[in-house]
Order: C-alpha cells, then structure tokens, then sequence
C-alpha cells in the first residue's frame, strides 16, 4: 500500500480532520495523481453531515485536477508529469448496453464512484480527493487541455459535466431558447455553455438580485419566477429548461415555460416529484433528467471548454480550511464553487 494524506471524518463527527491514508500500490492500468485542486459539492456537504457508524469513515472529493506522478506497466495513455483530470466515477463494468455507449455513468452494475463506492476488485471503501494523492484506473482520467485553469477546470469534471450531458444530448446550439432555473454550481456554468454554444440563454430566478451577475455570465435576459405577469407572458417560450434548483419544488411553473416538443430537464433536485400530466400533454411537452457523464462526454466537454474558454466562477481556498468551506456552502455562502487548493497537504 502507498500513505498519502488527506482530509477525513471519522464514525459520528461531522467535520473533516487531517489523517493519513492509504492508497492501493498501482495495478498495471492505474495512474497516480498528485492532486492539486479538488472541488467541493455538495454532495461531499451531505456525505460529511451524514451519521456514520463507530469505524466508518469517509474522505470526499470527486471533481479534481492534478498531475500523473506514476503509470502502471500497461498505461500507454499518460506519463508522468501530464496534467489530468478526474470526475466521480473511477470504474465501470465496462461490458453493459451503458458502458458500451459510453455511458458509464449509467452502468448496469452501477459505476464505482470516487469516494464512499466499492473497488471491483478488492471490495475495499474508495477513498476520494480531499487527499494529496489519488489513483485511479487510467481510463478513467482524461487529459486535462492546455488551457484550461487548473483550479477553475475542477467542477467541470461534476457540476460542468452534469449540465453538459442535457445540453449535448438535446442539441442546444444557435437557434436553440434555453433557460436555466437557478443560479448556483450547477446553474452559472449551464448559463455559460448555453451560450457559448450559442444558444439565447435567459436565467430564471426568484429575485431581480442576480440580473446582474447573471447577465456578467452571458445571459442574455432574467425571468423572475415571483412575477406572475412574466411568467405568463413566457408561456411556451423555451426549446430546453435546464432545472437546477437542489430542493423539491412544483414543476408545473416551468412545464408551461416550455414550447411544444421542447424538454424540462432536471438535474438539481433528484428525489421523487409530482406534476399534473397535463403540463405535459399540452404541447407535448418532455420531462427528462440527467446525471454526471460517460467518458466520452466528460472529454467532449473538457475540449469544448478549452476551446471557448468556459470554466467555473470559483473560491480558492488551502485544503486546510475545509470544514469553513462546507459551513459557508451549508448555508449557501459561496459564489459558485469553492475549489480545495491541496499544496498545503505536502
């Protein structure tokens, strides 16, 4: 086994520590990664929070760039010194309708996450990227472009893929009226892609407050979900409304945004939903959702981003200040993505 070190909450504490970890000796298709900047989602917020039994213990992290350190005997892909990039999935059963179309986000046999998922071959724990070092199957990283911000590239590899994958799969381009509900992790790089592929973007948010930063972003106009009189003058407006608003809220406001054929796609909030099939029957209207990304889209959007520039709004803050950066996401405090700078851990 190889010892790195990261951060790590322990059975029914609810806050990170510095720990020593260990990570597998490599496998003839491993890289190891010396991580250097990792982004902090929320579902490392809900992870950390979570109760654990005595002995659990978890290590967040699954959007992070860094630099191969090391290759397995098989690895043809990198060498050492490469700079790469590592989303939240590391492994897959590669042989499933899913993983053969490239969706190995979707695997049949359920993906191995990058922390808190299951090793196939080992059965240990993954241990994820809140660490000074990572390995990972080399399939499983990409090449990070010449280009791209190391730090601001990080949540592309999670909140930039997840927004990518609808945008991609439903064609947005010229021509295209997208919306985008909610201005967040997710919501401000969905503004940002949206337009860069050049879509007419409009951010629909529940205050005036963000016209400003969303028009700063690229977007082109602001609806406000509090004005019933907007509202219904955009009724059937949009070709695409990406939602990313993280809680359960009523859809129907949005369903009637959409124009006939066009496609409500969730990808904030993920638990179960109502809606009345009549928001969807009048103008055959779609409901869809997406998740994450398959390796192929993952590279795609890494490309599209380096060639347009686009990479996320971020805070950088040394690793060690960790915990008072999931205090202040807990309460909404950041703008969009704080990213973990993990020098301090060498």
């Amino acid at each position: 086994m190889r010892t790195t070190v990261g951060w790590r909450a322990d059975g029914p504490v609810t806050t990170l520590r510095r720990a020593s970890l260990e990570r597998r000796d490599l496998r003839p298709d491993d890289i190891a990664v010396r991580v250097d900047h990792c982004g902090v989602c929320h579902t490392d917020l809900h992870a950390v929070r979570s109760h654990r039994e005595p002995g659990a213990s978890v290590v967040p992290g699954h959007e992070f760039t860094g630099v191969v350190t090391e290759t397995g005997s098989e690895v043809t892909r990198f060498a050492a010194g490469d700079p790469v990039a590592v989303g939240n999935i590391v492994d897959a059963c590669g042989e499933c309708a899913m993983c053969r179309a490239g969706q190995e986000n979707f695997c049949h046999a359920f993906p191995t996450l990058t922390y808190g998922g299951t090793d196939r071959h080992d059965g240990s724990t993954t241990l994820g990227a809140y660490s000074r070092e990572y390995v990972v199957r080399d399939r499983f990283a990409h090449r990070l472009p010449a280009g791209l911000d190391p730090a601001a590239a990080a949540p592309l590899l999670c909140a930039g893929v997840t927004v990518w994958e609808p945008l991609s799969a439903l064609g947005v381009g010229p021509g295209t009226r997208v919306a985008v509900a909610g201005l967040g992790g997710l919501g401000h790089l969905a503004v940002k892609l949206a337009v860069a592929l050049g879509a007419e973007t409009t951010v629909i948010s529940r205050s005036a407050g963000k016209a400003g930063d969303a028009r700063r972003l690229g977007a082109h106009d602001v609806l406000v979900s509090t004005d019933p009189d907007r509202m219904a003058a955009a009724r059937d407006r949009f070709d695409v409304v990406i939602d990313t608003i993280p809680a359960a809220h009523d859809l129907g406001p949005y369903l009637r945004l959409v124009a006939m054929d066009g496609t409500l796609t969730l990808v904030g909030h993920l638990g179960q939903v109502t809606l009345e099939a009549m928001d969807l029957l009048v103008g055959r209207k779609k409901l869809s959702s997406a998740g994450s990304g398959g390796r192929p889209g993952t590279a795609a959007l890494l490309d599209f981003c380096a060639e347009h520039g686009v990479a996320a709004d971020i805070e950088l803050l040394p690793s060690a200040r960790v915990n008072e950066a999931l205090d202040r996401l807990e309460r909404n405090d950041v703008r969009y993505r704080f990213v973990l700078d993990l020098s301090d851990l060498s």
